[in-house]
């Protein structure tokens, strides 16, 4: 879903990736894309799916599992994204010198879903968390209306750095743990792995009615995490959920989780600490944190003071 620090990853990862080491231009591995809302769908208490079509998507490119890509989103009073500029050199600076009343709002997002239609459409979906309208992000996906339409940079290679679920080859079991916030890229995660391969998720949603249908392996366990309310104590409803459940055996299992900084960093220790797991094979991402707004995470991310990925230190 949204993840403030990786919005910067993902301006870094423009600018570094669109150079070679030697500073020469190369072939950007991003590009901007115009998406324009074809139709919207709610999919539970909190979770809204807007699909997305536009010609420039004949050249985006997945990676699969939790491809993101950044949106630009308009102020309240614009009903199309404008950017001054969109040169692979200049965009950012043009983007940052806007007026606070007039810049789009950049937040990553996950890929929920890819696909070309039998009329030749290219579509992709994007599950938004409403969460009331001091997000912008929240703000504009519950009034979102087909015909409006955005900009995002996203990949145009396969390959790219904004894929992060990367099991490694020998990987015999699949360890998940996601809030609604990463709820998005679990499922698009379930929906690709191999119909064999045993994974346990721990799924947190605010609601009961935010249990989505999940299309995952048929040995795969889910757990849904109702909050329900709960504030601060949270990340102890995570753990008292997570210290007695059995996991799948497995000699090489690897961990993928995100969502809120703090849960995230208190799951990561229960499992290298309390349950022994390699710490190389865990993949952590903080999405976002709480008692912090977007827009003091984005600051601190262009400061590279990210929640993103937590140091060694961490544990």
């Amino acid at each position: 879903m949204t993840d403030t620090g990786e919005a910067a990853e993902a301006v870094e990862a423009l600018a570094v990736e669109a150079a070679g080491e030697s500073g020469a231009p190369a072939v950007a591995p991003f590009r901007f894309f115009a998406l324009d809302v074809l139709r919207t769908r709610r999919l539970g208490h909190s979770f809204l799916r807007v699909t997305f079509g536009g010609e420039s998507l004949a050249d985006f490119r997945s990676g699969g599992f939790d491809q993101s890509l950044s949106l630009f989103l308009p102020p309240a009073h614009r009903d199309h994204t404008v950017l001054p500029d969109t040169g692979e050199d200049t965009w950012f600076a043009a983007w940052r010198g806007m007026p606070d009343g007039e810049r789009p709002v950049m937040r990553s997002y996950t890929v929920r879903g890819r696909r070309r239609t039998a009329a030749g459409v290219d579509e992709v979906d994007i599950d938004f968390v409403l969460h009331g309208d001091a997000s912008p992000a929240s703000y504009w996906a519950g009034r979102a209306v087909t015909g409006r339409r955005i900009l995002a940079i996203g990949p145009a290679v396969a390959e790219n750095k904004s894929v992060r679920f990367r099991p490694p080859t020998g990987t015999d079991a699949i360890w998940m743990y996601a809030d609604e916030t990463a709820l998005p890229a679990a499922a698009a995660i379930l929906e690709a792995l191999p119909a064999d391969l045993p994974v346990a998720a721990f799924l947190e949603v605010p609601h009961a009615d935010d249990r989505i249908a999940l299309a995952a392996p048929a040995d795969a366990r889910i757990t849904w995490i109702v909050r329900d309310g709960a504030g601060p104590e949270r990340t102890e409803q995570v753990l008292g959920v997570l210290r007695p459940a059995a996991l799948p055996e497995a000699k090489a299992p690897y961990a993928w989780i995100a969502g809120e900084a703090g849960t995230v960093r208190a799951v990561r220790r229960h499992l290298v600490q309390e349950r022994s797991l390699d710490r190389r094979a865990v993949r952590f991402t903080g999405y976002w944190r709480l008692g912090s707004s977007e827009e003091q995470l984005l600051a601190e991310a262009y400061a590279g003071q990210a929640p993103g990925e937590e140091p060694e230190a961490a544990l």
